[in-house]
């Protein structure tokens, strides 16, 4: 696989698994609501781009993994079933990586920006355990 390829992959998947989440198997013919969330928004585009792109049996073989995704409970299952769909439509369309990144902002190279809000909130690039809250104890290993 392309570093292309995962870097698309990696910045698509957030907004895909949000779409699939808050829409369901719907997510592919669905209209954009004017209160879609910017991320589920983005994701529901992205969705509809590989949709547009497919034949009919692709097409098929998209509405069986978006509807196990959005019938999934579990979020980093339904992640990496979406990602791997996205690998594959990548691989095999190189219009479509050219179109998926016109939708995607730039990565900024080098940086990273974290933000927490509220009281008690953690931020961090990589974290180990976190636990916020009074009168508990960190976990034995």
């Amino acid at each position: 696989m392309s570093a292309e390829i995962a870097q698309l992959v990696e910045q698509a998947g957030p907004a895909v698994t949000a779409a699939v989440g808050a829409y369901g198997a719907a997510v592919l013919t669905r209209a954009q609501d004017a209160a879609a969330e910017a991320t589920v928004g983005l994701g529901q585009r992205i969705l509809q781009l590989v949709w547009r792109r497919r034949d009919e049996a692709g097409r098929t073989e998209l509405e069986q993994v978006v509807g196990e995704a959005a019938d999934e409970q579990d979020d980093t299952y339904s992640t990496a079933v979406l990602g791997r769909l996205l690998r594959h439509a990548l691989q095999d369309d190189p219009g479509l990586r050219e179109e998926m990144s016109a939708l995607l902002p730039a990565p900024a190279a080098g940086t990273v920006t974290i933000t927490a809000a509220g009281e008690r909130s953690i931020a961090a690039q990589h974290i180990g355990t976190a636990i916020t809250g009074d009168g508990h104890t960190p976990p034995r290993s």
